[in-house]
């Protein structure tokens, strides 16, 4: 695991507020908020893969949506920042910041897993 020093030399600005320091991208901002190409989104930190475009879909939220992440690939956190009762959820390899996780989602899981565009890179199949 990398110090955020170095994160700062291989980030954008703003994916290092996102990322490292759990800031979050303006909704409708991201470039994968309307990408629907196969393949695989990978932590923009570590490149563990995450998610799989298999589980993406349109929320309407701002945000890149999936019902479910590639398993023990993330980690669950309680967050009540900002008035809120939440969970956010992490690279579990890096700790990354990627965005939170709702139970408002379509079946099979009924889970939205709302994530930031500068969380993620994405891998084409």
């Amino acid at each position: 695991m990398k110090n955020n020093d170095e994160y700062k030399d291989k980030l954008t600005d703003a994916a290092f507020k996102v990322c490292r320091l759990a800031a979050t991208e303006q909704p409708f901002s991201g470039i994968y908020n309307d990408h629907w190409q196969q393949g695989l989104y990978h932590c923009a930190c570590c490149e563990q893969p995450l998610f799989s475009s298999d589980s993406k879909f349109d929320a309407g939220c701002g945000w890149p949506s999936f019902f479910a992440a590639i398993e023990t690939k993330v980690a669950y956190k309680s967050d009540e920042s900002h008035s809120m009762q939440r969970v956010e959820i992490q690279c579990v390899n890096c700790q990354s910041h990627l965005g939170h996780v709702f139970d408002d989602g379509p079946k099979p899981t009924g889970k939205r897993y709302c994530v930031n565009s500068l969380s993620l890179k994405f891998y084409p199949e």
